[in-house]
């Protein structure tokens, strides 16, 4: 079917100058339009759910909320809008998370203009683009022997899938009608059974394993 409409455009970076790059980029393109810039995760998931764009240019690491759960959350209220994951890193949790968020696309920002417009073009028709270092990143990951459960508690299972859900820690402690205190004490037992630093890194693995069932 021709395309006779361009492709409607939002770009997630928190770096403004690497934002105003890319808005340079795609004015050059005549089937690409740019509608929208976020500077955190969670601006870009407000901003998709207002404009609904075909395609978000998602950086992974941000502020406020990261890339991968922006990620999920968006795939999940909006199916039909395509992730392209552009970052600088390579690690391979971070590859594997992307990917189980729902990401279509997962390139390094070093890639040059062509190939980016053509994978923009290729996610809005869900063909998937995997830079060659994500691509052997899953292929290392996928050799590991699978983790279990981690020995997470029920009520940990919940506070971790709320967590998914880039809900705060107050946000949880109303959901779940318990005490803010006893909210961190959960997260702080998360993060220490998962062995991970922070709730991004908590968030990943929880993705990237299906420890949880967020469908609901």
């Amino acid at each position: 079917m021709l395309q006779t409409e361009p492709i409607r455009v939002v770009i997630a970076d928190d770096h403004d100058v690497l934002r105003s790059g890319l808005a340079m980029f795609l004015d050059t393109y005549d089937d690409l339009q740019l509608v929208g810039q976020a500077s955190t995760g969670a601006q870009a998931v407000d901003l998709c759910l207002e404009l609904q764009p075909d395609v978000v240019l998602m950086d992974l690491r941000m502020p406020d909320l990261d890339g991968v759960t922006a990620t999920y959350i968006l795939r999940q209220k909006c199916p039909g809008i395509r992730v392209v994951a552009l970052t600088s890193y390579q690690d391979e949790e971070l590859v594997q998370a992307a990917v189980q968020a729902g990401a279509t696309s997962y390139v390094l920002k070093n890639v040059s203009t062509e190939e980016l417009a053509q994978i923009i073009r290729d996610a809005y028709h869900g063909k998937s683009t995997l830079s060659p270092e994500a691509t052997q990143a899953l292929i290392r990951l996928a050799k590991r022997t699978p983790h279990s459960n981690y020995g997470l508690t029920e009520r940990e299972h919940e506070v971790l899938a709320l967590m998914i859900k880039g809900m705060s820690n107050g946000e949880i402690a109303d959901r779940l009608t318990i005490s803010r205190f006893t909210v961190k004490k959960h997260v702080s037992n998360i993060l220490a059974k998962l062995s991970v630093s922070s709730r991004t890194e908590a968030v990943a693995m929880a993705i990237q394993n299906k420890l949880v069932d967020v469908s609901g």
